[in-house]
C-alpha cells in the first residue's frame, strides 16, 4: 500500500488561516523555513509597531490614544509582506494539490523526483511566471525572490531595505502626503 503525503487541501482554506495569522497558511502545507521567517518578521514588526496595543485601544473605544501608540513607521512595512503570505499560501496550496492528484493517479519511478519531503520543508518542481516575480519586487524589493523561493537571499535583501525604509522616513512621508 503506497501512502501519498501529499493530500488535497482546500485553497481558499489555507488562504483564510493565512489572513488571519500571516503565517498559518504555510504552516498547513509544511513550508516550515518561509513560515519560520514570517513569525520572525511579524514579531518584529508587531513588536515596533505597537499594533497589539493599538487594537486593543480601538476596542475599547479609545481611538485617539490608538493613533497615537501606532508607529506608522513599522506598521506600513507589515503590509506588503502580510498580502504577500496570503497569496503566496493560495498559490502553494493549488501546486501542492497538482501534485497530490498526480501521485494519486499512478506511482511511477523516474529519474527526476517532483517532489521530496523532509524535515525542514516540502520541496517540488514547479515554473514560475516572471511578471510575477517583478510585480511582488515592485510592490516590495525582494519578494520576488520569495516567489522564486531564494529564501536566503531575498530575506537578507528584504530585512536590509526595510532597515533602510524605516530610518529613512520614506512611508511616512508618503502617508502623510496622501
Amino acid at each position: 500500500m503506497l501512502l501519498n503525503v501529499a493530500r488535497l487541501r482546500n485553497p481558499n482554506v489555507v488562504m483564510w488561516w493565512a489572513a488571519t495569522i500571516p503565517r498559518y497558511g504555510h504552516v498547513m502545507l509544511c513550508k516550515y523555513i518561509k513560515e519560520f521567517l514570517l513569525i520572525v518578521w511579524e514579531y518584529v514588526v508587531n513588536v515596533n509597531s505597537k499594533l497589539n496595543t493599538a487594537i486593543l485601544y480601538t476596542f475599547t473605544g479609545r481611538f485617539d490614544e490608538a493613533a497615537q501608540v501606532l508607529n506608522t513607521q513599522w506598521i506600513l512595512l507589515y503590509v506588503p509582506v502580510y498580502l504577500y503570505s496570503i497569496w503566496d499560501s493560495r498559490r502553494v496550496a493549488i501546486d501542492l494539490n497538482k501534485y497530490s492528484v498526480l501521485a494519486d493517479m499512478s506511482w511511477t519511478s523516474s529519474e527526476i523526483n517532483p517532489i521530496t519531503f523532509s524535515a525542514f520543508e516540502n520541496n517540488y518542481l514547479d515554473k514560475r511566471k516572471p511578471w510575477l516575480a517583478i510585480f511582488w519586487s515592485l510592490i516590495t524589493p525582494r519578494l520576488g525572490h520569495l516567489y522564486v523561493n531564494r529564501l536566503p537571499s531575498g530575506f537578507y535583501i528584504l530585512i536590509w531595505f526595510m532597515i533602510a525604509l524605516y530610518f529613512s522616513h520614506v512611508l511616512p512621508s508618503i502617508h502623510y502626503t496622501f
